[in-house]
């Protein structure tokens, strides 16, 4: 499926898949790297899309946690969720072992729009676990001849979570809150925006960094889209838990997002 129209992508095929968990990384005590496969080829997926995954046998989480899809092995056959740890359901399926089933409905959502131009200058940006979607979209642009740029903030550096599969991919800043590596302060004060030009941004993470981010990429004319992480609990968009303002109206983040272009967000920017 050709992915250069805007939000064409909604109406892929879902599936309700029983996934094989082959591996589970503790990257830091409060997120692990679940790799999950299918005897069958896994469907095709987008970058900006999600799953919700069914967590079984506990008894406070009824249901399904919605979970950025954080990248696509081909060769391997899995697909990789990026857990924080904040809650009774994700900490459970921290716990999941190898050889162990776990359910999930994908792709859901819509995906980033590709860039149009192949002298397009990428900027990526991600803060906190909203880093998890753009490891997936960065290798989707590497395989389309970009060499993405990727600005990734955290509060520490043992928060800053795989830097090494960005860096093969792209080109990796970085900043901390505390200085501990890369530019001290928050994504938005650092350095390359005011010593580089980029035409595009796609940016996920905390919301006032996303409105940070949305603001500075409005006062230079970049496009910039957003992956919104409101709360949702069908991932189909009949809950209207996730509903977001828009210059549509109020449309549902799970369903009609969740990537967006600044430009139809009634943000204050």
């Amino acid at each position: 499926m050709q992915v250069e129209h805007e939000f064409t992508q909604i109406f892929m095929k879902k599936f309700i898949l029983d996934l094989t968990v082959t591996d589970n990384i503790r990257l830091h005590s409060n997120y692990v790297l679940l790799k999950l496969t299918h005897a069958d080829t896994l469907p095709d997926m987008l970058p900006g899309q999600f799953a919700e995954i069914r967590v079984d046998d506990s008894p406070s989480t009824f249901l399904r946690r919605p979970i950025s899809i954080n990248y696509v092995d081909r060769n391997n056959n899995e697909i990789w969720f990026l857990i924080q740890l904040v809650g009774d359901g994700t900490r459970h399926l921290a716990l999941a072992k190898q050889g162990d089933n776990i359910n999930v409905v994908l792709p859901l959502g819509n995906s980033f729009t590709m860039p149009k131009e192949q002298s397009e200058k990428l900027l990526l940006i991600g803060g906190g676990v909203g880093t998890a979607p753009m490891l997936y979209l960065g290798e989707q642009l590497r395989k389309k001849g970009y060499i993405p740029t990727f600005l990734l903030g955290a509060r520490s550096a043992n928060d800053l979570l795989q830097l090494e599969e960005f860096a093969k991919i792209g080109d990796v800043y970085t900043t901390t809150e505390d200085g501990s590596t890369g530019e001290k302060g928050y994504v938005t004060q650092h350095s390359i925006l005011h010593n580089s030009h980029f035409d595009r941004i796609y940016t996920c993470g905390p919301k006032p960094m996303m409105m940070s981010v949305a603001k500075y990429a409005k006062a230079n004319g970049i496009e910039c889209e957003v992956s919104l992480e409101n709360t949702m609990a069908c991932g189909i968009g009949a809950c209207l838990c996730c509903v977001e303002n828009t210059d549509e109206g109020h449309l549902c983040v799970c369903k009609d997002g969740p990537i967006f272009n600044i430009k139809k967000l009634l943000w204050q920017i």
